[in-house]
């Protein structure tokens, strides 16, 4: 039996499951979802098992892999939500263009979390080849609309901006993005003033903001987009989804930090006030998972959520970066929901609001 690595529960909707783990080479592995079997070839594995039924719980099996906190004995599928559906979109994160390897996080020996993956000498740079995937899955699902939640960069370069461009651009104009930290690192102003702006499709309005501390990987939430946020929640009765790229605080915690990774505990509150005030903010999406403020996909019925964030990150997708493999199995998951569209952006007319 082959040894088994990394093995993680990813994905849970309501009628699928997606199970993604690494074997030291390319032997068979069958992962066993209630009475469904999949059978995958590494040494990158994603499993898809679908045909589920809603809101069932099912006993979880991968031969050769242990039961772990990502690997449970068993999981509940998604309630289906009733109501029609209005849109679908699809979101990918941390695409890092221009980066040489994945499975680090820092310097050398400081947070190596491995496996420490690279491209071989004349291949394509894998973020290529695993944006490719994404993109690959994202036009067979065709969208409504496809938001890409920053670091589309590695650090920020023109060149590595217009790779982004050449890549994404080929969804056409439903494709938008925002920038994340690593996309200032060369010019601090990159895309100042470019977010927030929302984009409406079918009774669903996307608002998509700047969490950006240029200088710095830490996020925050400026006073002025919590207020056009409050204020776009308030103009509409229908669901407002927002994308950002630094993930919240967690709200339940008993200590602050002045340090953390992404939104400040203070504008996480304040954008927390903002959703708790508007009960048409149906979710947020952003880069990391939800700390302490859970998204409420249930709360409008026609918003269908189906997956999660692609894995295009290279480093910083969820907390633990190693299980981000360098092969197109591994650029498996997308967000479906219903959404918007509007035109692609490039440098030249940065500095404007869309919608």
């Amino acid at each position: 039996m082959a040894v088994v690595h990394d093995a993680e529960l990813m994905t849970v909707g309501p009628d699928e499951a997606v199970v993604t783990f690494r074997t030291d080479g390319d032997e068979p592995v069958t992962t066993r979802v209630g009475d469904a079997e999949v059978t995958t070839r590494g040494p990158y594995h994603s499993a898809r098992v679908t045909g589920l039924e809603a809101g069932t719980e099912y006993e979880l099996v991968v031969d050769g892999a242990e039961r772990s906190e990502w690997l449970p004995p068993s999981f509940t599928t998604l309630e289906r939500p009733a109501g029609r559906l209005l849109a679908t979109i699809a979101t990918a994160n941390d695409v890092h263009f221009g980066e040489v390897e994945c499975g680090r996080i820092g310097d050398l020996g400081e947070e190596e979390l491995g496996p420490i993956l690279r491209a071989e000498p004349g291949d394509p740079p894998y973020p290529e080849v695993m944006n490719g995937a994404v993109i690959d899955e994202m036009r067979g699902l065709d969208p409504d609309v496809v938001v890409v939640k920053g670091d589309l960069t590695d650090a920020g370069t023109g060149d590595e901006f217009e790779s982004f461009l050449d890549a994404y651009g080929a969804l056409g104009e439903r494709m938008q993005w925002v920038r994340g930290n690593h996309d200032v690192k060369t010019d601090p102003q990159f895309a100042a003033g470019y977010a927030p702006y929302d984009v409406r499709v079918d009774g669903v309005t996307l608002a998509v903001v700047d969490t950006v501390i240029p200088g710095s990987d830490r996020g925050e939430l400026s006073a002025d987009q919590a207020a056009w946020l409050d204020e776009l929640a308030g103009s509409t009765s229908g669901p407002v989804l927002v994308f950002g790229h630094h993930h919240l605080w967690n709200l339940g915690a008993d200590h602050r930090s002045g340090t953390y990774f992404g939104i400040n505990p203070e504008d996480s509150e304040a954008l927390a006030a903002v959703v708790a005030r508007r009960e048409n903010i149906a979710t947020r999406v952003a880069t990391r998972k939800w700390s302490g403020a859970p998204p409420r996909p249930t709360r409008w019925p026609g918003a269908r959520r189906r997956g999660t964030c692609s894995r295009a990150c290279t480093a910083i997708t969820r907390s633990d970066p190693s299980r981000n493999a360098a092969s197109r199995s591994a650029s498996e998951s997308l967000v479906r929901r219903r959404h918007s569209a509007y035109a692609p952006r490039s440098r030249e007319g940065i500095g404007g609001r869309r919608g």
